[in-house]
């Protein structure tokens, strides 16, 4: 039989043990999180790019004459592969608790992939010097402020309800300005999104923390692994909204 103390007899010791053993399995658990939100950035970095620079970019956005001269236009593969995403969250999301661990995995890396191939566009209508500036403001930016939500002793869960509902604003006034197409009311919503995606990065990662130690041993490493994938989720939907409103903002286009 192996040895067991009986902590009872040490309840300091106790307490020290399982806090530092909690403390542990946080950061490792924190850090395939990252991994894998760092790890889909990558995939979706690779397909957009790769089908920007290939012949691929003729079949998602072929040419097109206009009156004002050749334009690439979305195909009708481009606009499934725009919605496809939204697709993917949405089984992701709703089969949380049916899924298992590899198919949510699986689904992740199809998710990311068709991101990427939604993304394409960016590389005709930005410089690619931009593209990588701007990436890497975002990544800097979401680095600083995850690492505030992970350490800060302030409850963000108030500020979180506040973005989520800045968030549907945002969503409501993107809607109407595609009838209206006002510059100044996209300028308008690029700058709040970047406040509200800013916050919501922090919210959400204390709320991943909060959740972890919630749920540390009730779920197993079986729950834990599947758990991560879908707090990968929110902090990878997070940095492409905040990369996406700040190309918007500091973006170089083509031909400009």
């Amino acid at each position: 039989m192996a040895f067991s103390p009986d902590y009872r007899t040490y309840p300091q010791a106790s307490a020290a043990t399982t806090a530092a053993v909690l403390d542990a399995g946080l950061r490792a658990y924190m850090l395939r999180v990252y991994n894998w939100m760092t790890s889909g950035l990558v995939l979706t970095g690779i397909v957009a790019y790769g089908i920007a620079n290939t012949s691929l970019i003729d079949v998602f956005y072929p040419l097109v004459m206009t009156p004002a001269g050749p334009r690439h236009t979305p195909s009708a593969l481009a606009m499934i592969s725009i919605f496809a995403p939204l697709a993917f969250v949405l089984v992701l999301s709703l089969g949380v608790n049916r899924l298992s661990r590899s198919t949510a995995q699986a689904l992740y890396w199809a998710f990311c992939a068709a991101m990427g191939a939604s993304l394409t566009n960016i590389f005709l209508i930005y410089t690619s010097e931009s593209i990588v500036r701007v990436f890497f403001i975002t990544a800097a930016t979401f680095a600083a402020t995850s690492i505030y939500g992970y350490t800060t002793k302030t409850d963000l869960t108030r500020m979180g309800s506040f973005m989520m509902m800045g968030l549907f604003g945002i969503i409501i006034a993107s809607l109407v300005n595609m009838f209206m197409a006002s510059s100044a009311l996209q300028f308008a919503i690029s700058i709040i999104g970047v406040v509200v995606f800013t916050g919501l990065t922090a919210y959400d990662t204390q709320r991943i923390k909060a959740t972890y130690v919630q749920y540390a041993y009730a779920e197993g490493p079986e729950g834990a692994a599947k758990r991560s994938v879908y707090d990968a989720l929110s902090l990878y939907l997070n940095f492409i909204n905040l990369f996406m409103l700040l190309l918007q903002l500091l973006g170089n286009r083509n031909n400009s």
